[in-house]
């Protein structure tokens, strides 16, 4: 497991490395920037050495991929918290999507990742199962009868894909001039309102 180093403060087991490793790879990100956050400067802040990265993450690129999982876990917990006055479906899922629009590109890991060839990993992670699982919990803990408007089971895993793929490509290919908040949300509505008008109607 590699528990020689940790400047003396070995892990219990190999869940526990892994969760350190992370964490001192988020904090690089912080201090140093994405850019500059390396495995070598992970392995020297925690006082070990690369190899023993290399036993819980295979290659740089895995390590930053975990990494961004936790930073998607993060802003889904914000959404959470942002959206969870709202009453109204498509008031909630036009100001939803517009905090993420807005916010995203100013995140240091996830900027990173839209910005450059690591942009494959990012994209994959904001459509994938286990990201629309995440969203899709989320929205079903806001005060909103999803199943009274239509979307429910593979229904509403299809709305939350349909929100997330609408957030990718905004992100990663932004309006040129680009809009200001309010055209952004008068945008948005425009097209997410007539979805929910549809409710169970087909949306694939």
């Amino acid at each position: 497991m590699g528990r020689k180093g940790w400047r003396g403060a070995p892990p219990a087991d190999d869940r526990e490395a892994r969760q350190r490793i992370l964490d001192a790879a988020l904090a690089s990100i912080e201090r140093r920037g994405p850019r500059l956050t390396t495995l070598t400067e992970v392995a020297a802040d925690l006082g070990i050495t690369r190899p023993t990265i290399y036993r819980h993450f295979t290659s740089s690129e895995d390590l930053l991929a975990a990494a961004a999982e936790i930073a998607l876990d993060h802003w889904t917990a914000r959404i959470g918290e942002m959206s969870g006055h709202f009453t109204d479906a498509t008031d909630l899922l036009v100001e939803a999507v517009a905090y993420l629009i807005e916010r995203l590109p100013d995140e240091p890991l996830l900027g990173l990742l839209l910005e450059t060839d690591r942009m494959r990993v990012m994209s994959r992670k904001m459509v994938m199962p286990a990201a629309v699982a995440r969203s899709r919990t989320m929205l079903e803990h806001t005060g909103i009868d999803w199943s009274a408007m239509g979307f429910t089971g593979r229904r509403m895993d299809d709305l939350v894909e349909f929100l997330l793929r609408m957030i990718q490509s905004m992100v990663i290919a932004p309006s040129n001039p680009a809009r200001s908040a309010a055209a952004l949300r008068g945008y948005l509505r425009q097209w997410i309102g007539p979805v929910m008008s549809a409710g169970a109607g087909d949306l694939s």
